[in-house]
């Protein structure tokens, strides 16, 4: 991802911090486990659940055969807040600053559901006034924090064995040209706060309705 423009440092400080502090609410289990597979309802009927004609709100996300969730946001001044609920998703308000939209879930709340997402699935977004912005997701990252119960903490990349700083980490995920960031945590051995999830989704590059007239003349 390449950098929209310049980040101050007093913004980007208080932005990483926030992201490892979040990990520090979550009471996870694993990320990576596999869970049962729930009947979702279909996209139409989702999205009129969650509307309530605010247009610039976010309301909801859909991503077929993984998830359907109602999107809340965090109250102003609160930019910890992560939603108590399960089937709840929180709109991390850091992200929004950036131009970007990160989505923040309890790992054994509606987090457990981030693990069933995959490279390739299309994500929508559902605003109040029904508006629908589609995603492709690309990336599934996963890091280790090798001092979990510091908010400096650095973090190495599971694929690649990179450490990075927090600061980086949140460039990575959360700056950069728009796209949508899923956030929760990953537990091993015990560790409640060993590691992060983060999967991105980057804007579709075909709408549906030419997907549809694609597949016709196929």
């Amino acid at each position: 991802m390449t950098l929209k423009s310049p980040i101050t440092r007093p913004v980007l400080n208080a932005s990483f911090l926030l992201v490892v502090l979040i990990s520090l609410f979550f009471n996870p289990v694993s990320a990576l486990a596999d869970g049962k597979q729930v009947a979702l309802p279909n996209f139409s009927d989702f999205s009129q659940t969650v509307q309530n004609g605010e247009a610039d709100v976010l309301r909801g996300v859909y991503v077929a055969d993984a998830l359907a969730l109602p999107v809340v946001q965090q109250p102003s001044g609160s930019p910890g807040y992560v939603s108590n609920y399960d089937g709840q998703v929180t709109q991390f308000s850091m992200a929004s600053q950036f131009g970007n939209l990160g989505l923040l879930a309890h790992n054994h709340l509606a987090g457990k559901s981030f693990s069933q997402l995959a490279v390739g699935q299309e994500v929508r977004m559902i605003y109040g006034n029904g508006r629908v912005e589609y995603f492709v997701i690309t990336e599934i990252l996963g890091y280790q924090a090798l001092q979990p119960n510091n908010v400096r903490s650095p973090f190495r990349d599971l694929a690649t064995d990179e450490t990075i700083t927090a600061e980086q980490l949140f460039k990575r995920v959360y700056t950069g040209d728009r796209h949508v960031t899923f956030q929760t945590c990953i537990e091993q051995n015990g560790d409640l706060s060993w590691g992060r999830l983060f999967i991105v989704a980057t804007p579709k590059t075909q709408s549906p309705n030419f997907d549809q007239f694609a597949r016709l003349l196929q």
